[in-house]
């Protein structure tokens, strides 16, 4: 059951779309911070914490999958309740943990229940897609909500700084910066956040949303190609340092530099996979990126030299990674009604962050066992291949239907 909302509690004042994407914006970048804020110390803790390559693994890959189910009630919860509600909370609730990690947390079970309560940060995508899709008309939505993603720029921020600035200012200093922007953030979001007057207002529990979403028919295929795309992407973010480090025996701060490039380059593509899936249709955009990783992982899969072949694989993958999660959420809006984009996005964006999840535990425990990496790269490739093949067939003909329909 729909109703639509009379009147948004801040009418009056008529904020502009673009104002209220680049408030979201900056919100998802520095929750998305937050939650990578334990990536780049991944070999420092290693070290400090004696820690095996699963363990490792597992300590940056929690975060990512308490995000990524968290953004199932997080995206109901929006539908319902408006992200002028919602966005404030998710980044208040943030803090908590990224102070305890940053000041209490000196084990691996503390280590580890800090990441789980840093998932909190990862559930602001769900929040932030549809309070953007609502803002702007089908035909610039693809644009808009790439322009959104580069809210994943936060993953960036985070390699570039944080063990740069755990070597020059102490443990504790990148999680009090991080900490201290989200209390900004949260204060600034609450006053000035605005959902748009007279959205369509989802009604009934989120138990009945949730379940509405899982049966909308383009949903799990959806959710299949978002964990491919922006589960590489998560993958990659969280554990790249690690492979660089153990693979080309890089220090801890050219690993997360060259991590941060990977980063940029796939954040960048998104605004404008995102414009191309406005001006072509998203599948096409889609059906050029999933061969692109495929090809660019089976080349990494041979560990050639890093520079120049190892570096150009590896940007090639950002780049078809990035240009695949925005062409997602370009077909997201396509497919699914106005009234149900935040739980769909929540469904999907948790596939997205669950994708992210499981490639940093199979690299750690191929490495454990085998002492190489060449398999999860052939795994990713494989992948990849499937999901250009899905998008290609079933995905394409059912773009077709609903937009003809």
């Amino acid at each position: 059951m729909i109703r639509r909302t009379e009147r948004s509690p801040h009418a009056d004042d008529a904020p502009r779309p673009w104002q209220m994407l680049l408030l979201a914006t900056v919100g998802f970048a520095l929750c998305f911070w937050a939650w990578s804020l334990l990536a780049p110390l991944g070999p420092r803790l290693r070290d400090d914490l004696d820690l095996s390559s699963f363990a490792q693994s597992l300590v940056v890959a929690v975060p990512v999958v308490v995000g990524a189910l968290g953004r199932i009630p997080a995206g109901a919860m929006t539908d319902r309740w408006g992200a002028h509600r919602v966005f404030p909370l998710v980044a208040a609730l943030t803090i908590l943990p990224v102070l305890y990690l940053g000041h209490l947390a000196d084990s691996l079970p503390e280590v580890l229940a800090g990441g789980f309560l840093l998932g909190l940060g990862g559930t602001a995508f769900a929040v932030g897609v549809p309070f953007v899709n609502a803002w702007y008309p089908p035909a610039r939505r693809g644009i808009a909500l790439g322009v959104f993603g580069l809210g994943t720029g936060g993953t960036a921020l985070s390699a570039f700084t944080t063990v740069q600035l755990t070597d020059s200012a102490g443990r504790a200093f990148p999680f009090d910066l991080v900490a201290g922007c989200l209390a900004v953030y949260a204060v600034t979001a609450w006053f000035l956040l605005r959902d748009r007057p007279g959205r369509s207002t989802a009604t009934g529990s989120l138990t009945a949303r949730t379940i509405a979403a899982v049966h909308t028919p383009a949903t799990w295929q959806l959710a299949f190609l978002y964990a491919v795309s922006f589960g590489g992407f998560v993958a990659f973010s969280v554990y790249l340092p690690t492979y660089l480090t153990r693979a080309y025996d890089l220090s801890h701060s050219d690993a997360a530099l060259r991590t941060a490039g990977f980063v940029v380059l796939a954040v960048a593509v998104r605004p404008l996979s995102g414009w191309l899936s406005d001006r072509i249709h998203p599948v096409p955009v889609l059906a050029v990126s999933y061969p692109l990783v495929a090809a660019c992982a089976i080349v990494a899969a041979s560990k050639p030299e890093l520079v120049p072949v190892g570096t150009a694989a590896f940007l090639g993958m950002a780049a078809g990674l990035g240009a695949g999660s925005g062409a997602v959420f370009a077909l997201v809006a396509r497919l699914v009604p106005a009234e149900r984009v935040g739980s769909v996005t929540g469904v999907v964006g948790a596939a997205g962050g669950l994708g992210g999840f499981f490639p940093p535990l199979v690299m750690g425990t191929v490495e454990s066992i085998a002492h190489d990496y060449t398999w999860g790269f052939v795994l990713l490739a494989v992948t990849a291949l499937v999901a250009g093949a899905l998008t290609s067939t079933t995905v394409r003909r059912r773009a077709r239907t609903t937009e003809n329909a």
